[in-house]
């Protein structure tokens, strides 16, 4: 089963157009976390996002297609980052994201925000339609 990780966050963890890097040692140890699970063949992607600042909305609405360039007036969190993992539960998955989280708590103090665990759908998850 495949799942989504989004790693969200306040956007007052970026100055200017950057982000405020994360502890060299919160990063090691995610790099350790990301190796395991790109060995036990888990790991499908994973990255962090540019702030909104520098990022771009394309929306339908009304019949219309329009795009707004960043920065968008400032919402309660952002998207941070994303992990796209195979595992074979939900519950699994739940317990990649808590880790990853624990990371944060024992690396970063300070570093508020959440990881949303989502299963991802392909076209072979829905019935045909007759």
């Amino acid at each position: 089963m495949r799942f989504m990780m989004l790693v969200k966050h306040t956007e007052k963890q970026v100055q200017g157009d950057k982000p405020v890097p994360p502890p060299q040692k919160l990063v090691d140890e995610i790099t350790k976390l990301s190796e395991e699970a790109v060995k036990s063949g888990a790991m499908i992607a994973n990255g962090g996002l540019a702030p909104t600042a520098v990022s771009s909305r394309i929306r339908l609405s009304g019949g219309k297609v329009t795009v707004t360039d960043g920065p968008f007036a400032e919402g309660k969190e952002i998207v941070g980052g994303f992990a796209i993992l195979d595992y074979r539960s939900k519950e699994e998955a739940v317990e990649g994201a808590r880790q990853f989280m624990e990371l944060h708590r024992q690396y970063w103090p300070g570093w508020e925000g959440e990881t949303e665990v989502r299963q991802i759908f392909g076209p072979e998850d829905f019935a045909p339609c007759k």
